[in-house]
């Protein structure tokens, strides 16, 4: 069986730490290890963590040594990876139980080397967990199939539910950008050759606003996409701008969800 190596930034999560957490322990495929890198919380998420792995050892939490962001973080939690795949979950974020072992199997079936899945939108303030969740209406629906072109134009895998295969794309760390590193890297496999598969199914959650809001920090992004398209990608400003535009779209649709 393949092992799969969870990477998880954590920063003053402690509200809903616990049920991303338990919602990897909790999957049909065991053989796994959550790699936690906590950076520098001052919420008593890291206690938690270190809990969570004094009663099971495929928790593995480390402080990051001084403040460096998410995409950081993850960083550091992948170069500790000792998996065949390599798995994304943010801590306010949840997988449902059999994710894992579903997206292995699609995986396999398609020779895919980088896979996502359909999910889900939960409101801010769900208080359940991943083994409680009720299906609801609100799904982002994953494309069958994203090649380098198609993502360009926006970006279609939800880091929640990304997984990329490290025996055949060897380790691959995330820029370090100060958002949009997720998105970096499925661009950066991408233009390396390598498709994406999306698989229909539903298998995460995502912590979002209220359907139809439209945050200030989605907003944000726009600034942060431009710099990705132009200083990253090294796209002309024509091409950076019908990228843009189809970015910001994207967001507008999947704020209505």
């Amino acid at each position: 069986m393949p092992l799969v190596s969870v990477v998880m930034p954590v920063y003053n999560s402690a509200a809903t730490l616990g049920a991303a957490v338990r919602s990897v322990l909790t999957q049909t495929h065991g053989d796994l290890e959550l790699l936690v890198t906590d950076d520098q919380s001052s919420d008593g998420s890291m206690d938690l963590l270190r809990e969570f792995a004094a009663q099971d050892e495929r928790v593995l939490p480390q402080s990051a040594p001084e403040r460096g962001g998410a995409g950081r973080a993850r960083n550091l939690a992948i170069e500790r990876a000792r998996g065949d795949y390599i798995a994304f979950l943010d801590s306010d974020d949840m997988w449902l139980p059999e994710k894992t072992e579903k997206q292995l199997a699609f995986a396999a079936e398609g020779d895919a080397p980088l896979t996502f899945t359909s999910y889900y939108k939960m409101d801010a303030d769900y208080a359940g967990e991943s083994t409680d969740w009720v299906p609801n209406g609100r799904v982002i629906r994953a494309r069958p199939h994203v090649d380098y072109r198609a993502m360009l134009v926006q970006d279609h895998i939800g880091a929640l539910t990304a997984m990329y295969d490290r025996n055949a794309l060897g380790t691959r760390l995330m820029p370090e950008m100060r958002k949009r590193q997720d998105y970096a890297l499925w661009l950066s496999i991408m233009r390396d050759g390598a498709d994406a598969r999306g698989l229909a199914e539903p298998l995460a959650v995502y912590r979002a606003h209220q359907a139809g809001s439209l945050s200030s920090n989605k907003m944000s992004l726009v600034k942060y996409n431009w710099s990705l398209y132009r200083e990253h990608e090294e796209l002309s400003v024509p091409r950076a701008t019908r990228a843009l535009a189809g970015a910001v779209m994207q967001s507008l649709r999947n704020s209505r969800i």
